[in-house]
């Protein structure tokens, strides 16, 4: 990690901390939010393949694009979004929001005020915190 990484991550875990959220958990939503941000990314598909989830039964399994099979996989990102639930019990004024595009942080922390009242979460997120490696 460089300076310039570590200087960042302070400056994030910090922004986390002035909101009330412990160190503890702060480290944790960012190892929730990359394991997000990398779900996001084998959904949106890699080089050989990418996750996918039957809507019937919500299992989630491996498409391989060479082959054309589709084989079980672990399901990483239903146990990410419990932990976070989990933590953010600890802090109700606040709010997380999901980002589903790999191209930027999975996980914002809204605080009040972020979204406009009567308006919709997805216009206002960049407003909050975001949680990223």
């Amino acid at each position: 990690m460089t300076r310039k990484d570590q200087l960042t991550l302070h400056h994030m875990l910090s922004s986390l901390e002035s909101l009330g959220i412990s160190t503890q958990h702060a480290v944790e939503l960012r190892r929730i939010s990359m394991q997000l941000h990398r779900w996001h990314e084998l959904e949106c598909g890699a080089d050989d393949g990418g996750v996918e989830r039957d809507e019937s039964t919500g299992k989630t399994f491996w498409y391989n694009a060479r082959n054309g099979k589709r084989y079980p996989c672990p399901d990483r990102e239903t146990g990410a979004l419990k932990r976070l639930a989990a933590i953010m019990t600890n802090y109700p004024e606040l709010k997380p929001y999901i980002q589903g595009d790999p191209r930027g942080a999975a996980l914002y922390i809204l605080r009040p005020g972020d979204v406009p009242q009567g308006q919709d979460d997805d216009a206002y997120y960049s407003r909050g915190i975001a949680v990223y490696k």
